[in-house]
């Protein structure tokens, strides 16, 4: 977005002291210019803010269609840096010893405390956050997709623009026989921000992209199942007034809104999440 130029400096330098062959990387401004920086850097500045989604996407395409003249594609928030220089060497690893991986979700802890937030850790048992483990889901700011995987699936969604597009294309991801990996040992270092400050903007989004992940990817009988689910959550959260109003007028912009095109996703899939820990009720 333009406004961390210093923590986007400090990004590059951890990402250019990668060992092994150098990363190729695209710094994406979304609606705004970007900074002087380094000349092996390639930049792309749109005219407006596409969302989280279509400013990726953006990013995905700078490397051809799909990202198909790159193996892997990584994406780290502008505001993290990388503290282990065998980070990408690992992630290379990674893909070639399992040739249905297709994405990786990295661990992202505070660079003071060394803690990582609940919610940073991908699935229902997260008392070990340094534990590795296959997940059902993995963190947008903070990861690694195979190219292949995009060119099968296709992007992110776009009109989501922020919350829920990791999980939406997960979904898609598992569904075609690709596997997620979080790793413990794959740090990015972030700085820990509260969720408490978040604005109506936030929880009408978080609501309304719920509903359309559901309408997008589950079958018939389990999206009533999945949002009932996620209202008793929301409401057992005991959110403040304005927030639980923006949540609800989310809830329900994402009934009377398209959602984009809809491909459910098999039984057999169901069952995969299940079998994972976290079956596509919640």
């Amino acid at each position: 977005m333009g406004d961390r130029p210093a923590e986007l400096g400090r990004l590059l330098q951890s990402v250019a002291a990668q060992e092994g062959d150098p990363v190729q990387v695209v710094v994406v401004g979304n609606g705004t210019e970007l900074p002087g920086l380094p000349s092996w850097v390639r930049t792309v500045e749109l005219p407006e803010n596409l969302g989280i989604p279509g400013g990726r996407n953006v990013g995905i395409e700078a490397f051809g269609p799909g990202g198909g003249e790159v193996d892997v594609l990584l994406f780290l928030d502008d505001d993290g840096h990388l503290p282990d220089r065998e980070t990408v060497q690992r992630v290379r690893q990674a893909f070639e010893a399992d040739p249905r991986l297709g994405i990786i979700s990295f661990r992202i802890t505070d660079p003071e405390t060394g803690t990582t937030a609940r919610r940073h850790v991908p699935r229902l048992r997260a008392s070990d956050p340094a534990r590795s483990s296959r997940v059902t889901t993995f963190l947008g700011g903070a990861n690694a997709v195979r190219s292949q995987v995009f060119q099968q699936v296709g992007p992110l969604p776009d009109r989501f623009f922020y919350a829920h597009e990791e999980t939406d294309l997960a979904w898609r991801a598992l569904d075609a026989g690709w596997s997620i990996d979080y790793r413990g040992d794959l740090v990015l270092h972030h700085p820990t921000t509260s969720p408490a400050a978040r604005h109506a903007l936030y929880h009408r989004m978080l609501a309304r992209n719920r509903v359309w992940l559901s309408r997008r990817n589950l079958p018939l009988p389990l999206i009533p199942v999945y949002l009932l689910v996620w209202l008793a959550i929301t409401l057992a959260r005991r959110p403040s007034g304005p927030a639980l109003r923006a949540w609800l007028g989310g809830f329900a912009e994402g009934w009377r809104t398209p959602c984009g095109p809809r491909h459910p996703m098999s039984w057999r899939t169901v069952w995969r999440l299940t079998r994972l820990g976290r079956p596509p009720v919640v």
